[in-house]
């Protein structure tokens, strides 16, 4: 008993050190649950008797839950359908059965920390106290108080490390068997099981204990002046708000103010209408061409109608180039798209030339905002 309050002790020092070393999320009542069965054979360790003829079959439950990546206990129930050895029970099949609190001890996560995730293999001690109860049995003794010590060579399996397949060989003792409690190798047992686990999900989304995210003082500092820059912001921005909502107020005072004024007819007004010689048309040419595409040609024939419609007009064509690219050559680039222009009125719509002047006015981005508009013909009436 001493020995076992010792690993007590041990397991408890070794849970604080461990939370110490590995922060971890906290762990909800419902988290780091498995359930398992466990099969395997028993045989009794009394020196002078046969091992291997006196070999006893056994399945169990187990139910557990792990309290920190190195410690945790569980209930398990062991199930024992022969005596060999023994000789305790009358019942055919079943003749014992044990029920066991013990408390796990994951040695790989004590000596080599917890990384994050369960190791692939992992070593896990077993030890604690329970009940054996013996069905039939040939004498009125048929309750004792038990013991196991064992060791779990165990198997992370799957992605999540959701599954555990483990090897136990475990010494089973009973202590009550033979009067005062005490640990007797004549009332022993060699258990070997071999078992499966599934540990149940977690409220981290995982199935086993999940690393906390950490940050340096400097972080914590760095993000605090972030969230007071935001604040400020948020200040700034409530003023201006504040702000623009007095300005719609004294803007809907005066709206309604001026619903009140009746209108001022003004009688006896003259207007003057000033007439501009620009014509509306115009001819674009693309990026460094003089030529006339046939989708400008809409607005050379409404050039040419206008003249035929006003025989007194005559024309000035006007050629313009953007401003990109040298300017020499954009001076003879709007020269030749005004004589472009021309020639189409000429050939094709017989216009006389004699009514048609052009001149080239180099490189401008003055006309239009979008610069590719200012590649232009522009018409001008010179008879107004």
């Amino acid at each position: 008993m001493k020995k076992k309050m010792m690993m007590l002790a041990v397991a408890a020092m070794v849970t604080t050190s461990v939370s110490a070393q590995n922060a971890l999320e906290d762990s909800k009542t419902f988290d780091n649950w498995y359930i398992g069965i466990n099969g395997g054979v028993s045989s009794r360790l009394k020196p002078n008797d046969a091992f291997f003829s006196n070999v006893n079959p056994h399945a169990g439950l187990r139910l557990g839950r792990y309290w920190t990546p190195v410690v945790g206990w569980a209930v398990e129930g062991d199930f024992f359908f022969r005596d060999k050895a023994f000789d305790a029970s009358d019942q055919n099949g079943l003749k014992a059965l044990n029920v066991d609190l013990l408390c796990t001890l994951n040695l790989s996560n004590w000596f080599g920390g917890y990384k994050g995730e369960p190791r692939p293999f992992e070593i896990v001690a077993v030890g604690g106290l329970g009940w054996n109860y013996i069905f039939k049995s040939k004498t009125s003794h048929k309750d004792d108080l038990v013991s196991k010590l064992g060791l779990d060579f165990t198997f992370n399996l799957g992605e999540a490390k959701a599954w555990q397949i483990y090897l136990e060989p475990a010494i089973d003792f009973n202590l009550t068997s033979q009067g005062p409690v005490q640990f007797n190798v004549n009332q022993s047992a060699l258990q070997v099981s071999v078992g499966i686990n599934y540990k149940f999900g977690n409220s981290n989304g995982t199935h086993n204990f999940k690393r906390a995210q950490l940050r340096d003082q400097g972080e914590i500092d760095d993000l605090n002046a972030r969230i007071n820059e935001l604040r400020g912001e948020n200040d700034k921005k409530d003023v201006r708000i504040a702000r623009d909502i007095r300005r719609i107020a004294e803007l809907e005072d005066s709206l309604a103010a001026a619903k009140n004024v009746k209108p001022t007819v003004v009688k006896n007004v003259v207007t003057k209408v000033v007439n501009n010689n620009v014509l509306q048309p115009t001819v674009i040419f693309g990026l460094g061409k003089s030529t006339v595409d046939a989708a400008q040609m809409a607005s050379v024939a409404m050039i040419a109608k206008y003249m035929k419609n006003h025989p007194e007009s005559r024309i000035l064509i006007k050629g313009y180039a953007s401003p990109e690219g040298n300017p020499e050559l954009n001076q003879k680039l709007s020269e030749a798209r005004a004589a472009s222009v021309k020639n189409a009125l000429v050939s094709r719509y017989g216009i006389p030339e004699s009514r048609l002047t052009t001149q080239g006015m180099g490189a401008t981005d003055e006309l239009f905002d979008e610069i590719d508009f200012n590649r232009v013909a522009t018409f001008t009436d010179l008879s107004k």
